[in-house]
């Protein structure tokens, strides 16, 4: 399963030691196996990890690129990782692990945000881009795997589960009324909206930048309802032909 938590602002100690620790403790179920942190100047990653495909530590995250410009959190699986891997190798790409994370990593840096398209499977994710100094992060089409974001003091914050957020102590507790209406209306609470008025969900199939201790625009970069309603439109269109051949 997996989990992780990042913090991005303009000051040097975004997110202290001790509440960073308190994150990952909370994420413990999620990952098991391990864990990791990385830390540079208005960034701090942290990752539990759930051991499946590649075992050698040198999988483990958060994961830095070969050319140490990229640095990765990720949670989720690339069901069509090794045929992206191999376009990649076709291109001169080296890799140093067997694992989906790293062929992320390679694709980002190759094509940047225009890769989403090609990750064919469920994830949530979080790049750090040393030299721009921002973030890009990315949820899954089907939101399958969750994303969600606070912002406290300056500092963006994103984390596999609330829990993991409010363990920081620098998010607010107070209740959304939206959020908390949602669930006892319909059963869920419905995204955007969490449980706290401080705290959101990227949406499904959606992408954004974070930059300067500030969240960017969202962007919908798959809408299912769009792909449900194309796949209606081309049976649509099948039956048509099928009926004047018959006739």
């Amino acid at each position: 399963m997996c989990g992780f938590i990042a913090a991005f602002g303009e000051g040097k100690e975004v997110l202290d030691s001790t509440a960073l620790r308190r994150a990952l403790e909370r994420m413990r179920r999620r990952g098991p196996d391990d864990e990791g942190t990385w830390k540079g100047e208005g960034v701090v990653l942290g990752h539990r990890r759930l051991a499946i495909l590649d075992l050698d530590p040198r999988a483990a995250q958060p994961m830095q690129s070969s050319c140490g410009r990229y640095v990765i959190g990720f949670n989720g699986e690339i069901y069509n990782f090794r045929a992206l891997r191999r376009d990649l190798e076709s291109r001169g790409v080296e890799f140093r692990t067997t694992s989906d994370t790293e062929v992320i990593l390679a694709l980002f840096a190759a094509e940047g945000e225009a890769m989403l398209p090609k990750l064919h499977g469920m994830f949530a994710l979080a790049i750090w881009d040393c030299i721009a100094r921002r973030a890009f992060i990315a949820r899954d089409p089907y939101g399958i795997k969750p994303l969600y974001l606070a912002a406290a003091s300056g500092t963006v914050l994103v984390a596999s589960q609330v829990k993991a957020l409010l363990a920081t102590g620098s998010v607010s507790r107070e209740p959304d009324p939206r959020g908390q209406a949602g669930f006892w209306m319909l059963g869920s609470v419905p995204e955007p909206h969490t449980w706290f008025r401080d705290i959101r969900a990227l949406p499904a199939g959606h992408c954004a930048w974070i930059e300067e201790g500030r969240v960017g625009p969202t962007r919908c970069w798959h809408d299912i309802g769009d792909a449900w309603r194309g796949a209606d439109q081309r049976d649509a269109a099948v039956e048509d032909v099928a009926q004047r051949v018959q006739a």
